[in-house]
């Protein structure tokens, strides 16, 4: 079973719904989750936030979090899922801010990292990856993470890693 597939099922067997905020992956996040059928029933809304004042306004990243940690950091990536599932009334919010490439990157946040965040009723969780390969590559990884994050935070003791 794919993991969008098995996130879709899982939200629905709990009755909850998700939005997604995303920079770094600028929507095929959401794409992924709605390809799957029956995704209407669990998913309430995707924001692309690519730019940092919509972070702030959609989002409500604070933008002392943003002049003070940068867009591409965990503090970030929490904001950004809490605000979304804010924003959106869903129950859970899923967040991807990243460098995908292939330029941008620094010696302290190179090419390929991503801060994934996950909210669940008001609480969230946060993964650091560092990703290799072109930018579509890092865009395809960090979805499939994201995907992971997301399973694992609605059932923590289950393995997410399996195929």
């Amino acid at each position: 079973m794919s993991k969008e597939r098995e996130l879709v099922n899982k939200l629905t067997k709990k009755r909850y719904t998700i939005s997604t905020a995303e920079s770094c992956t600028g929507g095929l996040l959401s794409g992924t989750i709605v390809n799957v059928d029956g995704a209407s029933e669990v998913f309430h809304s995707g924001f692309v936030t690519y730019a940092n004042e919509a972070k702030e306004r959609w989002l409500s990243v604070r933008h002392d979090t943003l002049e003070e940690h940068g867009a591409v950091s965990r503090q970030t990536a929490e904001e950004m899922a809490l605000g979304c599932a804010h924003a959106a009334g869903a129950d859970m919010g899923l967040s991807t801010t990243g460098i995908a490439g292939p330029g941008g990157g620094t010696p302290d946040k190179p090419v390929g990292l991503v801060y994934i965040g996950c909210a669940l009723h008001g609480r969230a969780t946060v993964s650091r990856h560092v990703f290799s390969g072109d930018r579509a590559s890092v865009r395809d990884q960090a979805v499939r993470a994201a995907l992971d994050l997301a399973i694992h935070c609605l059932d923590p003791e289950e393995d997410s890693h399996k195929e």
